[in-house]
């Protein structure tokens, strides 16, 4: 970023309103119809339609006053950010590795039923405790959203009185969603997450 941030994280300093427009990146290669894929840290790439998806985005956010615009640094995302910048050609870019997705670790790139087929015993275990179950090689819920949370504070901090786009991943923006409202993570499966999904998040003095 342009300039070091050092400021702790104290939402009552907002006296002019910060916000950030989280999007979730377009849809992915690897994804058929209506087919969920646990694709995590896997660096798969976006269809024609993903980045349709996106433009339609960067197409509503055009004419808004944004002066940053980051993502996590899968390609996913990085081409969502990478399309949403033609708009805002002289803004600040960057990508950061703790924006991901939820790592899945044995999970990534499987389907809902090759999980189910390769892994019941894990599966039984994330889908009984869904919040603190770490899938093997993966990260749970918690890890997950407190690496996310770190960065948007920093970047709320940054832009503070402006307008700022995050493109990251389904997970993640249902993790910072539930951050944002003071919510348990158990209520993380709350919050639709479409490919191309534009979620608007105000920071002001007291909230």
């Amino acid at each position: 970023m342009n300039k070091r941030i050092d400021a702790l994280w104290n939402p009552s300093k907002f006296y002019a309103i910060t916000r950030l427009y989280l999007v979730r990146h377009g849809q992915t290669v690897n994804t058929n119809g209506d087919t969920f894929r646990y694709n995590g840290h896997l660096n798969v790439d976006v269809s024609i339609e993903g980045m349709k998806q996106i433009e339609r985005v960067a197409n509503r956010l055009r004419n808004r006053p944004v002066k940053g615009i980051y993502s996590s640094d899968l390609i996913r995302a990085r081409k969502g950010a990478e399309i949403l910048a033609r708009s805002f050609p002289d803004v600040t870019r960057e990508e950061f590795r703790d924006l991901r997705e939820v790592k899945q670790g044995i999970w990534e790139g499987l389907t809902l039923k090759e999980v189910w087929e390769k892994y019941p015993e894990e599966a039984k275990k994330k889908f009984e405790d869904y919040v603190y179950y770490r899938i093997p090689g993966g990260e749970n819920l918690i890890e997950a959203q407190q690496r996310a949370i770190t960065i948007i504070e920093q970047l709320a901090t940054h832009h503070e009185g402006e307008e700022f786009a995050v493109v990251a991943h389904g997970g993640i923006n249902s993790l910072i969603i539930c951050w944002v409202l003071g919510l348990d993570l158990h209520n993380v499966f709350h919050f639709r997450q479409d490919f191309g999904a534009l979620n608007v998040i105000e920071f002001f003095e007291g909230g």
